[in-house]
């Protein structure tokens, strides 16, 4: 197999295995779990993971006393962004949801734009418009029923979290860091506000003990979306490049709404189909016209 191919294969891995967030979360929440306790969790199990990748591939766990207030606020944004995702699933569909997600690259490019005055292309705008669109598809289904305005709104918030994230780290000291050790001391740092968050909540809600399935889609969200979701992501970036990676991050949503369908019985009307395949092919436009951008 080619380097080429194992790009792509890596990279298909990557998104599709970060799609299986609701598949995990769901059935934690039906058992009464909180939003901030499956994230405590989900953090918890998948830092000593980071950790072993660190070791195995000899990256220093070491940091500089400047290194840690951009880390802290990257751990931040980072735990924002699966906080408000982790709750929109409350008030709309995952597929849905992981889909609006996906708008993170209209708002990197808008973020460079209006905070770092880059030039804003007609195709950025063109394509931010097909996107309103596919949110106006999706917002009003066929039966009248509107989309969850909290639930838009949260997952909306959990995109430009993540949008911050990725300027942050590519505009300050951390872009030199290894990627493995930047996400596992925003994953620390992250893991640190859920703690406080439970806390004041009267606790952290575990797992029932006679359900013991239940810690496996604990471990099972600390291990495939998170730090596997990660790994293969980082490789496909190495082999491919960023472009095509942010491509098969389109497997992404896709892999949410089959799971929601099959598994948890989400309905998919023809209006919001029309509406998440606008919603990707402008995401894809304007990745593409991006990464052919002059340096």
């Amino acid at each position: 197999m080619n380097s080429k191919l194992k790009g792509y294969l890596w990279g298909a891995i990557g998104g599709a295995t970060y799609g299986m967030n609701p598949l995990f979360t769901l059935p934690l929440y039906q058992e009464g779990m909180s939003p901030d306790s499956v994230l405590f969790f989900r953090y918890l199990f998948a830092i000593p993971i980071l950790a072993l990748m660190m070791k195995f591939t000899h990256v220093d766990f070491k940091i500089t006393f400047r290194e840690i207030p951009p880390l802290v606020f990257m751990g931040i944004m980072f735990a924002l962004c699966s906080l408000t995702l982790f709750q929109s699933y409350n008030y709309m569909d995952a597929g849905i949801a992981s889909t609006i997600l996906f708008l993170y690259p209209i708002l990197v490019a808008l973020i460079m734009t209006f905070i770092f005055k880059e030039k804003l292309s007609p195709v950025t705008i063109f394509c931010l418009l097909m996107a309103t669109a596919g949110i106006g598809l999706l917002y009003k289904g066929e039966d009248g029923a509107t989309l969850s305005l909290v639930g838009t709104i949260l997952v909306i918030i959990s995109a430009l979290t993540y949008a911050i994230y990725i300027v942050g780290i590519n505009r300050t000291r951390l872009k030199k860091m290894n990627t493995i050790k930047v996400t596992f001391y925003v994953l620390l740092f992250g893991w640190s506000l859920f703690a406080v968050r439970s806390m004041i909540d009267g606790g952290v809600q575990s797992s029932p003990a006679d359900k013991w399935f239940l810690w496996g889609n604990l471990l099972a969200l600390g291990l495939l979306p998170t730090a596997i979701s990660l790994l293969t992501t980082t490789i496909a970036i190495q082999h491919i490049g960023s472009t095509p990676t942010a491509i098969l991050g389109a497997l992404e949503p896709a892999t949410a709404i089959f799971f929601g369908i099959t598994v948890f019985n989400e309905t998919l009307t023809f209006r919001e189909t029309c509406g998440l395949i606008l919603i990707i092919i402008a995401v894809c436009i304007v990745v593409i016209a991006r990464d052919k951008k002059p340096a």
